[in-house]
């Protein structure tokens, strides 16, 4: 009632009438849709003018008088906001001010080294600002992140981190306590282990049981992945399989070669690679091979293995 009001001071002063005020203000308008851009910084008078300027609203006389009188003219906002085909002033007004900004994302997948995440970051043209270093191994957690244009890229890479760390603490608070894993770095590096191993999640929970037994026993990791990230330091993709002059060649990382865990992740695991690690399945196996397929056979044994060996090489 009030803006009612209000639009009939529009009648007393000889623009229209306060029926055609209020039918202007809610009614749908002429603007085909799109997306506006309201720089930061710009005052009300030149948002108004903008938007007339680029056909959003058709009387600016009517949208500044309508957002004046609900005082709302202050919470006009900066950013891209997409305005629907034939939006009413009504609409737009509140668009603007409730500061719904168009929305973007960008995607980390499961298994990314911190290298790769920066560079995707990098490349990401609706991002500002320099990234100087890469962050730690481990330290990020794949994920599907929205932003708006202009955001920092060092901003989303402290969400990243503040995402991983959130979701290893928890994750540990709730680890079964009989896993052998000393402390949640060490949980990280053996699920990047297991991120890498298998794209399979119904895999994750087996391939992360034979490593927690292998660890349990004393036995190397023998994991592919270890020695791999040894000669690119997630830098790189291999792009073939390993040499048998690979796999004996000594790294911190070759797992053939030394026992225990890496010094540090091979990569940025996902939450389900780090549930499987903390949070185990009830398997006495020790070994796994592909099958060819694009998944692995497992085994509990050694004699079961070679045979799995075999069939997977005449295949």
């Amino acid at each position: 009632m009030l803006l009612i009001a209000f639009l009939g001071l529009l009648f007393s002063a000889g623009y229209i009438s306060w029926q055609e005020a209020v039918r202007a203000w809610m009614s749908p308008g002429d603007y085909a849709g799109g997306v506006v851009t309201i720089s930061s910084g710009s005052s009300f008078e030149s948002i108004v003018e903008q938007l007339h300027r680029e056909g959003v609203v058709g009387s600016p006389l009517l949208f500044r008088s309508g957002v004046m009188f609900l005082g709302t003219q202050r919470n006009l906002q900066a950013g891209e906001f997409r305005i629907p085909a034939h939006a009413s002033l009504s609409q737009i007004a509140e668009i603007l001010s409730r500061g719904h900004s168009v929305a973007y994302k960008i995607t980390i997948p499961e298994g990314t080294t911190s290298w790769e995440a920066v560079q995707i970051l990098r490349a990401n043209p609706d991002l500002t600002g320099e990234i100087v270093s890469i962050p730690e191994e481990g330290s990020l957690l794949p994920e599907t992140y929205h932003f708006q244009r202009g955001d920092k890229r060092t901003d989303v890479l402290e969400r990243m981190m503040k995402a991983s760390n959130d979701t290893v603490d928890s994750l540990w608070r709730q680890r079964d306590l009989n896993v052998p894993l000393e402390t949640p770095y060490e949980a990280l590096i053996l699920a990047s282990i297991v991120e890498k191993e298998t794209a399979l999640a119904r895999e994750r929970p087996l391939v992360a049981k034979v490593f927690l037994n292998r660890l349990e026993r004393n036995m190397r990791l023998q994991a592919d992945p270890t020695v791999i990230y040894g000669l690119t330091l997630g830098k790189e993709q291999l792009g073939r399989p390993l040499r048998r002059s690979e796999l004996k060649r000594d790294t911190p990382y070759n797992s053939y070669r030394r026992g225990g865990l890496p010094p540090t992740p091979i990569c940025n695991p996902g939450a389900a690679s780090l549930e499987a690690v903390l949070n185990p399945v009830e398997s006495d196996v020790l070994y796994f091979v592909a099958d060819g397929e694009g998944g692995h056979r497992f085994a509990s044994t050694l004699a079961e293995h070679q045979r799995n060996v075999k069939a997977w090489r005449n295949r």
